[in-house]
């Protein structure tokens, strides 16, 4: 892609107050045309995957209005993502609240044009089952990595009787369908109880590097990166966000907390490790604003959005500067 120094900018809170103008992800313009930007920030408000407490379809509305809160720079990398790349609010995916597998299509032929523009998608779900059609558009050309921060490993494999598309499946369906490479995906975060003594078997069994929460605790969130590091390797690798993987006392807005989670500054720490690995997209998903009328967990969801864009928009420029 051609680079332009025309690039979106933020609207500045020191000339128009965060509670004015039309609320979008980082106070970014609006430009529904992928082709025009670097990186694609994108709502989808779907929890037709939920198995339980619904309400993540508000979440990247609300993501939205507490996005205003992030400014330009980042404070610790000193990363301008918006000088990096051209990055702006594509709008929203559309989706059918009352049909899952009409939703799962409508979301992919919606990501296949952002990928085929060029643009990097960064999201805000929505339930966790959003990130396989994303996959699907994405990594259709070759298996990805991923580095996953989450409660859950989301590798079950059936709800319900025969339901294989729930919020607790996606990377079990990816791997299936040779889109995610399980031997550079890692999990962060993995904890509470469980179904069976073998819910964990598939994503171990099939490879992936499951670092339990009480591993995160004995061996430190610097450790855990490096690990990240070496399992994501020089391969393309996404960012998928699960607001459960922290602990509920930071964000209890979501369908299914799980306690003794990873604290915020600690998750913070981590996505600011990823700088340099070949990053081509990521989601925050599971905020679910009904659960947290305070607006804290999408504060979370927000922050954690703008940490992700930091360093996405570096690698983008890493990239374009080796073309």
């Amino acid at each position: 892609m051609s680079q332009s120094t025309d690039r979106p900018e933020p609207v500045d809170a020191a000339v128009t107050p965060r509670f004015g103008a039309i609320p979008t992800f980082m106070r970014l313009p609006h430009i529904p045309d992928p082709a025009k930007l670097d990186i694609a920030l994108v709502g989808v408000p779907w929890d037709g995957g939920t198995t339980n407490r619904a309400g993540a379809r508000h979440g990247p509305r609300e993501i939205r209005n507490m996005s205003s809160f992030m400014r330009k720079v980042h404070h610790v990398s000193r990363i301008a993502p918006y000088e990096l790349a051209r990055v702006a609010d594509l709008g929203d995916a559309p989706v059918n609240p009352i049909d899952l597998m009409d939703s799962l299509a409508r979301i992919e032929a919606f990501f296949a044009k952002v990928h085929a523009a060029g643009a990097m998608p960064l999201s805000a779900g929505g339930d966790h089952l959003i990130t396989l059609p994303i996959f699907r558009a994405i990594a259709r050309q070759r298996p990805i990595g991923m580095v996953h921060v989450d409660a859950h490993s989301d590798t079950n494999d059936r709800y319900f009787g025969n339901n294989k598309y729930t919020h607790g499946t996606p990377f079990r369906r990816a791997v299936e369908e040779g889109l995610l490479d399980p031997k550079r995906t890692i999990q962060i975060g993995i904890r509470g109880s469980i179904y069976s003594a073998d819910d964990m078997a598939f994503a171990e069994g099939a490879g992936m590097r499951v670092v339990y929460m009480e591993e995160f605790a004995a061996i430190g969130v610097h450790k855990v990166i490096a690990e990240a590091r070496r399992v994501a390797g020089e391969g393309p690798t996404y960012v998928s966000f699960d607001v459960d993987g922290l602990d509920p006392v930071y964000a209890p807005g979501t369908g299914t907390p799980e306690i003794g989670g990873l604290t915020t500054l600690e998750a913070q720490h981590l996505i600011r490790g990823l700088q340099g690995l070949d990053l081509i997209g990521g989601d925050v998903v599971e905020v679910s604003p009904p659960f947290d009328p305070s607006g804290n967990t999408a504060l979370v969801g927000a922050t954690m959005m703008f940490e992700i864009l930091c360093v996405l928009a570096e690698a983008h420029h890493r990239r374009a500067k080796r073309r």
